[in-house]
């Protein structure tokens, strides 16, 4: 299959394209990015504008989409502009790809994801679950990690401290609180792109361990 990625530098999104690339079912990966990635025979990379993404790019039409961007509110300075990330961006390249012909769209969200949650996070999350959920994907999955383990480039003191002790009290914990290793998510997000499956399907934190 074709494979679309967004959100490839990332830590989820590395994962995921460094899975992608090794795997024998996916033929190209094609990840639009704002700044350049090492060569691979695998890959396409081409430098956009998420503000101004080309909506005549053949690339659109692939056989699935795995959108894993996002930010964080201390990098995004404003409500507006994480909204925009995190929201704006997946869903303009949801109506891209979908109107290119892609049939499966595969989302990397959160635990808490609701469009009623009084959390701004966890409500734009929701959100776009539920804009998504409203455009017609055939095959539509929001995987739905907790708190993500891995090396990241920039330090969150936070939820640095909430790993922390989470690492320490995890054989104690229910499974939905323990951390999900952004590994485990990105093998989640590519098998539910492969496979495809028709609907909408929601993967828990419990499934990410």
């Amino acid at each position: 299959m074709n494979l679309l990625l967004v959100g490839a530098t990332g830590l989820v999104g590395r994962h995921v394209l460094a899975l992608a690339l090794a795997d024998a079912r996916v033929a190209t990966v094609v990840a639009p990015v704002r700044k350049a990635l090492p060569a691979h025979p695998k890959l396409q990379a081409p430098l956009v504008d998420f503000d101004q993404l080309p909506p005549d790019a053949p690339w659109w039409r692939a056989g699935a989409v795995i959108c894993t961007l996002g930010t964080t509110m201390k990098a995004a300075g404003t409500r507006q502009v994480f909204r925009r990330v995190d929201h704006d961006y997946p869903l303009a390249v949801a109506r891209l790809a979908l109107a290119a012909g892609t049939p499966a769209y595969v989302l990397n969200s959160a635990a808490g994801a609701s469009a009623g949650s009084r959390i701004f996070y966890n409500r734009v999350k929701g959100e776009l679950e539920r804009d998504l959920e409203g455009l017609g994907f055939a095959s539509l999955t929001h995987v739905r990690p907790g708190l993500i383990g891995g090396e990241r480039d920039e330090a969150r003191m936070g939820e640095g401290l909430a790993l922390g002790v989470l690492r320490v009290l995890g054989p104690v914990l229910p499974p939905r609180w323990r951390i999900n290793p952004a590994s485990s998510i990105a093998a989640a997000l590519l098998e539910a792109a492969i496979a495809g499956t028709p609907g909408v399907h929601v993967v828990t934190s419990e499934r990410l361990l």
